[in-house]
């Protein structure tokens, strides 16, 4: 599939190495080839908490599966998700188990939900899904952190690590993105969701920015190239 679809070494090496190290069944390697990958944005305490989360989570997931018309409502998201919910995990990834929806949390006598919540074996936590249908705001994350305390304080078990957060949103301005969680103080992904497989012409764009992701670690930072020396002429006093 690789060699038929990708016309470009560097782009057959990347898909190469990632279908490798992620371990990707051909319909997963399908749906990359067909949607647009980016590196995603973490808050600084999951990749202290997760080192390996950048490659449990996505920046962008496709759910062209829900046939969602183009003014849908976060309920309509929601529902589409549920119903489809075996598609869904396929989409998220390996070791994602489902928990609830509409998960009721009770904070000072009052009554909250959570959109989705998940479980991920990987990473022995609780994984909480907040569905936005408009674009990424800061104080999204807000809600989202007083989600995760909730979860930590009244559900998590004890042999469980800290419960992470992802802001599943229509669209994100990637500053304003990274401007948010570089003061997060939750585990915290945000994502977007696409409804439909974006131009193949979107992937080519993207290739070089994260070819280097999928090189061993010793491609990914080689060593400074040395100075040479230069070669004295016959004669010349040394």
């Amino acid at each position: 599939m690789i060699l038929s679809r990708c016309k470009r070494d560097d782009e057959r090496e990347f898909y190469l190495r990632m279908a490798s190290r992620e371990r990707w069944t051909s319909r997963d390697l399908q749906r990359q080839l067909d949607g647009a990958l980016s590196p995603v944005k973490l808050s600084t305490p999951l990749t202290d908490m997760h080192p390996d989360a950048a490659a449990v989570f996505k920046d962008s997931y496709l759910v062209e599966f829900l046939q969602l018309p183009a003014g849908h409502a976060e309920a309509d998201l929601q529902k589409g998700l549920v119903a489809q919910l075996k598609q869904y995990l396929l989409e998220l990834g390996r070791d994602f188990y489902f928990i609830g929806s509409q998960y009721p949390l009770q904070v000072g006598g009052k009554d909250f939900a959570l959109d989705l919540l998940f479980f991920h074996r990987g990473m022995s936590a609780l994984v909480a899904i907040e569905l936005k249908v408009e674009e990424f705001q800061p104080g999204h994350l807000g809600q989202l952190e007083f989600y995760l305390e909730a979860l930590d304080r009244d559900v998590k078990k004890p042999n469980e690590r800290p419960s992470v957060g992802v802001l599943l949103c229509a669209t994100k301005n990637a500053e304003v993105v990274e401007y948010a969680l570089s003061r997060a103080v939750s585990p915290a992904v945000v994502a977007e969701y696409q409804t439909q497989l974006p131009d193949r012409a979107l992937l080519q764009t993207k290739l070089h920015e994260f070819y280097r992701l999928a090189l061993p670690a010793a491609e990914q930072n080689p060593p400074a190239p040395s100075k040479k020396t230069k070669t004295r002429r016959r004669g010349q006093p040394s």
